[in-house]
């Protein structure tokens, strides 16, 4: 009796942003890891997630959203997304099945075309449009590029996920299990911890704040006096003094719905209870200085 091999590998998730990346992994992980927002450019980060089976493991790399960058920020998250390409044994273009074929969506696939690993179209939000009008998405993107695969999927509802699964377990090659298989993600709690803080500052605040907005997690510990209880500690930072006084609101307000949010998620991942404390700090223009980048976890060496 033949012995089934072990099947492993990368795949990256790239697309424009809001297009459902993050909503995607989250789904198919089974846990939240990955923030959403419905503001563009919410992931700044490479999000590794990690779906293990008898057969297989595939490690999804969620990418920030390709874009035309406006500031250094803007250029790490493009760079940081390109820069899979040609690191990966499969790379899944994501795009949304309500939107025509754009300006951004061509900009991507001029560097896909130099892309030697499979490529597969996945069209996201079908749940939204009807049969006639996924053909004429479908058609509109192949006159575009020779996809290895199309493969339409909704990532809210679940719909043609495990299709989509098995396509990839199918594409990968021969390989170790890299990772445990309890593993979710490569990435620390401290990662996800400061990125589910700042999905709640998306959340509730609006115009100027969100895209200004970094979040430090400056401890992770139990607390003294023996609790099963894990004390926290974050810095929120932005780049202007009203920017900071939005953020704490009046009374405390605002800080606190963010700190009470963010509580719950946390909570969630941690599987006990916290205490959660929130600052927040002024650094001007901090998105255009490679210094504070580094220090904000936003590191050429990630890529």
């Amino acid at each position: 009796m033949n012995q089934i091999k072990f099947k492993s590998g990368f795949i990256s998730i790239i697309g424009r942003p809001n297009v459902g990346k993050s909503t995607f992994l989250n789904k198919v992980l089974g846990k939240k890891i990955a923030i959403m927002s419905d503001k563009p450019q919410t992931t700044r980060n490479k999000i590794q997630g990690v779906v293990t089976d008898s057969e297989s493991q595939i490690i999804f790399i969620d990418t920030p959203g390709i874009h035309k960058p406006k500031h250094e920020l803007g250029k790490f998250m493009t760079d940081l997304a390109i820069g899979t390409l040609n690191q990966v044994d499969a790379v899944m273009f994501m795009v949304n099945a309500t939107e025509k074929i754009g300006k951004g969506d061509r900009f991507i696939l001029e560097y896909l075309k130099s892309v030697k690993q499979p490529v597969y179209l996945i069209i996201n939000k079908i749940d939204l449009i009807s049969k006639e009008e996924l053909i004429a998405v479908i058609a509109s993107f192949r006159e575009e590029h020779e996809f290895t695969g199309v493969i339409p999927i909704s990532a809210l509802t679940g719909e043609n996920i495990d299709t989509l699964l098995d396509v990839m377990k199918d594409t990968l090659p021969e390989g170790p299990q890299f990772y445990p298989s309890e593993y979710v993600t490569d990435h620390p709690e401290r990662f996800i911890i400061s990125e589910l803080i700042r999905e709640k500052v998306l959340h509730l605040t609006h115009e100027e704040v969100p895209h200004s907005v970094a979040v430090t997690v400056d401890k992770i510990e139990k607390a003294p006096d023996g609790k099963n209880l894990i004390d926290v500690m974050a810095t929120i930072v932005v780049e202007r003094s009203s920017q900071k006084g939005i953020l704490i609101g009046k009374g405390g307000k605002m800080l606190k719905d963010i700190g009470s949010m963010a509580r719950r998620d946390i909570t969630n991942l941690l599987g006990t209870k916290i205490y959660l404390e929130l600052w927040v700090k002024v650094q001007k223009d901090w998105r255009n200085k490679k210094l504070y980048l580094n220090d904000f976890g936003y590191s050429d060496k990630d890529y």
